[in-house]
């Protein structure tokens, strides 16, 4: 090889090279960034500045904190942009956070409750909002253009706003500055978080009903254009865990709301029925890859599902599944006890797939009862579609007079789409979802919905899972993905929540498995 050519080989290689550790570089960078920015409340600077030393010792990830009164942050991040987290100190910022799209996931983080800070003993007598208006009595309030207490002052004292305003000493910009104040004797008084009070041990608070009245969740919650979601997350979950934040928080005197259990890469683990997979899975994959989570998920005939539950149940030690998305409300109540909630998200009509041209045709179920046909059905033992189409034909007297012509009973319907497809069947009963996809080869018979050809989807989240928080993060994650279930053929209703132990079933589903 000529020394020119060695030299280009050389470049190529070396120019290789240093791209193949650029990319690496940055991967890491993403996935394990070197600092996280975070806007901070400031009435919170102390346990969140705590939790964050106790992080970067334990991760090695640092925190950048900017602190301020949430109304301020709020206008920083919609200016300025930027940054990782977002710790609020009221509801109100989340609400208007979310609707100006600045943030994505929210995580609760402790309660608050505006009370009236005076100096320990009160000696000037305090009991009141009425007494803060007294002659000897200077007190301060928070800005309410600035901080999330003086907002929420303002709002409870509604039109005696401008009478307290007017008599305030001072008005700063955050609880922090006006319970200093108090300490420092500068004032008598201030209208503060309780968890302000318990940072300083020379306060104490006066509750008085007006204020008690008005708690407030601070919350973390992730900003929409963090470039490091999963790092920002792993954080949150840190900082509101029971075993990583919650003590710390405790130990300086704030309530913590109830964080998931903590783990660097949670596992986390979906059972679902088949007739869900082409509207989650794309969905699951995106939610497991922002959290970082280890997301294994189960497809099967509810009824193997709900067997595989009850069996896990009785051995300890056997991780259940956190999340258990049923083809139909009907198997929830078998594992009532475990998923004690259900939310039904959308709902799927039941049909009869037949070859393309309907060849033998078959226009209704009693259809299927003509002689010489080859009939697959999913098992009634196994899938919700197989119990549901055993009480539709036993509702119509057909029961008897269709299974004799049944070749195949399988747990998924699935499965029954690709016998059609090869010839091994005339006729079907299956989901319109799975059929949709064979639109080519098969056609579709409706079969009328008083016969109880429809099926609802449930989404129950389970009630010993570590990760409660997680799993509702998925149903929104679920919920905002809602074009998927469309598309995939599922009809849209997210029904409020109901107890799984009040679900009652129709009559024709009682009564499939009696023997009348």
């Amino acid at each position: 090889m000529k020394l020119g050519g060695f030299i280009l080989l050389v470049l190529v290689f070396a120019g290789a090279s240093w791209l193949w550790f650029q990319r690496q570089a940055d991967q890491t960078a993403t996935t394990n960034p070197v600092a996280l920015k975070i806007f901070c409340a400031a009435g919170i600077k102390s346990p969140v500045e705590a939790v964050a030393a106790a992080y970067q010792n334990e991760l090695g990830v640092r925190a950048e904190l900017q602190y301020g009164g949430t109304a301020s942050l709020l206008s920083s991040i919609r200016v300025a942009g930027g940054g990782d987290l977002f710790v609020a100190a009221d509801d109100a910022a989340i609400v208007e956070s979310r609707k100006l799209g600045l943030i994505r996931e929210v995580l609760p983080l402790v309660t608050q409750t505006p009370v009236i800070a005076v100096i320990k003993g009160n000696p000037k007598g305090i009991r009141t909002l009425d007494d803060l208006l007294r002659a000897d009595v200077k007190f301060a309030l928070a800005n309410p253009e600035s901080a999330s207490v003086g907002r929420i002052s303002k709002r409870i004292l509604k039109d005696r706003w401008e009478s307290f305003s007017g008599k305030a000493a001072v008005m700063k910009p955050t609880v922090m500055e006006i319970a200093t104040d108090v300490k420092i004797g500068s004032v008598d008084a201030a209208i503060v978080w309780d968890s302000a009070v318990a940072q300083f041990p020379e306060l104490e608070a006066v509750t008085v009903p007006e204020l008690a009245a008005s708690p407030e969740n601070a919350s973390i919650a992730v900003l929409a254009g963090s470039t490091n979601p999963t790092a920002a997350l792993r954080f949150a979950r840190y900082l509101t865990s029971p075993e990583k934040g919650g003590p710390i928080f405790s130990a300086r005197g704030f309530k913590p709301a109830r964080g998931d259990q903590w783990a660097e890469k949670p596992r986390f683990v979906i059972y679902s029925g088949g007739v869900n997979r082409p509207a989650i899975q794309q969905t699951l994959q995106e939610f497991a890859d922002r959290e970082g989570v280890d997301l294994t998920t189960v497809f099967n005939g509810c009824g193997v599902l709900c067997a595989s539950m009850k069996a896990m149940s009785q051995t300890p030690g056997n991780q259940l599944p956190d999340v258990y998305y049923a083809c139909d409300v009907c198997f929830v109540p078998p594992v009532a006890e475990m998923f004690p909630e259900a939310i039904v998200l959308t709902e799927a009509d039941i049909v009869l797939a037949v070859n393309k041209g309907n060849p033998r045709n078959i226009r209704s179920i009693a259809d299927l009862a003509q002689p010489n046909l080859k009939v697959g059905i999913c098992n009634a033992e196994q899938a919700t579609l197989g119990f549901m189409t055993k009480a539709m034909l036993k509702q119509a007297g057909l029961l008897p007079a269709v299974m004799k012509n049944v070749c195949s009973q399988v747990p998924t319907a699935d499965l029954l789409v690709n016998q059609l497809r090869t010839g091994s069947l005339d006729a079907a009963i299956v989901y319109e979802i799975n059929a949709r996809p064979a639109a080519e080869f098969i056609d579709t018979i409706s079969i009328p919905a008083s016969a109880g050809a429809k099926a609802v989807q449930p989404f129950a989240v389970a009630a010993k899972t570590p990760y409660p928080l997680l799993a509702h993060r998925l149903l929104d994650c679920l919920k905002s993905n809602r074009a998927r279930f469309e598309e995939a053929g599922f009809r849209w209703r997210d029904d409020p929540t109901i107890p799984s132990k009040d679900i009652v079933l129709p009559d024709y589903l009682k009564n499939a498995n009696n023997n009348d």
